[in-house]
């Protein structure tokens, strides 16, 4: 249990009893174990939004939820986020992994964080209430299996960095991470929960190409951002069902 001690502690906020260390190999070994504690995660937003969708208007409702959701996550992935947009616009790969290791949030990241956000809350509350918790569950699994699927595709674009030290940590069986966060997925969602997954997929291989270019390689932060736009992804997907199936003939 040692690996979703460690997972638990790294992706949440939640308070684990004893010493711990954030350097890989240790965390890379426990990647396996980040679509469960996504899963808890999302169990606890899907009490969460099924309180506030009683109590509040579907809008308020799903502030709430997202708000907890990403208070839970320390707001850890939407750092990632925030550095890599930071870092688009820089002259080489050196130069922009030097603003991505700049603490300062600019103004792509910090643009790209309001719309992510706004992404979010309006998929959200699109979503009926049967629908809604499905997702909740679904999303927050999907996305932290995408950073070991990332780190198994794309060489560390610093051998010093988070990402490369999560990467050694990594073994084979790491393959088990996206394995599982498909499961979830069809269990709550059926096919739609498939399309999602794939979508989330498609992404972030495609965002993790991007930064491998641009990059040299993949960070942390890279994983981290995927992490966000792959459950971007999930909500959309999903939306878009939902959309389709509520529109007349």
């Amino acid at each position: 249990m040692k690996g979703l001690v460690a997972a638990t502690r790294y992706l949440t906020i939640v308070p684990v009893p004893g010493a711990w260390s954030r350097e890989a190999p240790a965390l890379g070994e426990a990647a396996v174990w980040f679509p469960v504690v996504g899963l808890l995660l999302g169990g606890a937003l899907a009490l969460v939004d099924q309180v506030a969708i009683r109590l509040f208007p579907p809008l308020l409702a799903a502030l709430l939820t997202v708000t907890a959701w990403k208070l839970l996550s320390g707001g850890l992935h939407l750092d990632g986020l925030a550095d890599c947009l930071d870092g688009l616009p820089g002259r080489d790969s050196e130069h922009r992994l030097r603003i991505m290791r700049d603490s300062r949030i600019g103004t792509f990241g910090a643009v790209g964080l309001i719309l992510v956000l706004l992404l979010e809350l309006a998929a959200l509350t699109e979503l009926v209430a049967a629908m809604r918790w499905r997702v909740l569950l679904v999303a927050p699994a999907v996305g932290r299996a995408m950073p070991a699927l990332l780190g198994r595709l794309f060489r560390p674009a610093r051998p010093d960095g988070a990402g490369a030290r999560f990467a050694a940590g990594l073994r084979r069986r790491a393959w088990i991470a996206p394995a599982l966060a498909l499961a979830v997925a069809a269990a709550a969602l059926a096919a739609a929960g498939v399309a999602a997954f794939l979508a989330a997929v498609g992404l972030s291989i495609v965002v993790g190409a991007f930064f491998a270019r641009r990059l040299g390689g993949v960070t942390g932060d890279v994983m981290g951002a995927v992490v966000e736009l792959s459950e971007l992804a999930v909500l959309l997907v999903i939306a878009a069902r939902a959309h389709g199936m509520a529109a007349p003939p």
